[in-house]
């Protein structure tokens, strides 16, 4: 059984595992939809286009009840099914970015490998593998493929390069975060140094979920983190772990607040002469 400590190792390493890096070097989380959801909304895709292979059926033969024989039954049949089954899906996702029917009810939508909006060509390889994986086998390839990898990818997101992306997530407030008591004085003469990206996403991480954590493992990841932040801290504050880094958070944030809104009063201040032009040019 694992201890506390590590479970929150753990879930940080699953949290960078779903990390999206863009071009501007920006780590984005993401969260990919699970197989319990996909089948939902498959299940959902599923039942609409039968329903609309059904409905094709219907008009066809009744618009054509005069011609109809055995040879153009079978013909419009296949037309009708490879229309609902194939084309439709292909269609659906591209013309709404990855979404359909049952993708909207869950809340995902189907992305590229690197977060991307799919195209025609990844549509259609997920919707012609999609005949075979669920349609001609309920699902079953489908759900075994999901099961075996950690983003749930059937056949067709594996050869297309995509994956569903769940983008309905519960709202969180975060908590404002305010400089102890004990700490004030300290704040006033403290240098604190810029901290690297991952550490600093690590420390918000940390004391926006403490309260969840056991004492045991709050106490040992709060230690963890304080020995990593000390080195861009002078002077250190004889407080606890915790106590420190809610003190070097809440300062940081106050400092970057008051140099943005200086930087903003400049920039007011600047756009006259930025903006305008010389010698009142040409109201002279």
């Amino acid at each position: 059984m694992a201890k506390p400590a590590e479970s929150a190792v753990h879930e940080e390493n699953v949290s960078d595992e779903y990390e999206l890096i863009t071009g501007e070097a920006v780590a984005l989380d993401v969260r990919p939809a699970g197989i319990i959801l996909r089948g939902a909304g498959t299940l959902i895709d599923w039942a609409a286009y039968l329903l609309l292979f059904l409905l094709i059926m219907v008009i066809s033969f009744w618009l054509l009840a005069d011609v109809m024989d055995d040879a153009l039954s079978k013909a419009l049949s296949i037309a009708g099914l490879v229309f609902a089954i194939l084309i439709v899906p292909m269609l659906v996702e591209r013309a709404t970015g990855g979404r359909s029917l049952g993708k909207l009810a869950i809340g995902a939508r189907i992305v590229r490998d690197d977060g991307g909006a799919i195209g025609l060509r990844h549509a259609f390889i997920r919707a012609l593998l999609g005949v075979l994986e669920i349609f001609m086998t309920f699902g079953g390839i489908a759900a075994t493929a999901g099961l075996l990898n950690s983003k749930s990818k059937r056949l067709g997101d594996l050869l297309a390069g995509t994956y569903s992306q769940h983008e309905r997530v519960p709202r969180s407030d975060a908590a404002v975060l305010r400089l102890p008591a004990e700490l004030t004085a300290w704040a006033l003469t403290a240098d604190v140094a810029k901290l690297p990206d991952r550490l600093a996403r690590r420390v918000s991480q940390f004391l926006g979920q403490a309260t969840a954590l056991t004492p045991f493992a709050r106490q040992k990841l709060s230690a963890s983190l304080a020995e990593e932040v000390a080195p861009y801290v002078s002077p250190v504050p004889s407080v606890s772990p915790e106590t420190f880094l809610l003190g070097v958070q809440a300062l940081r944030r106050d400092r970057e607040f008051a140099a943005l809104n200086l930087e903003q009063a400049q920039q007011t201040r600047l756009a006259p002469v930025l903006t305008g032009l010389p010698h009142d040019f040409p109201n002279r």
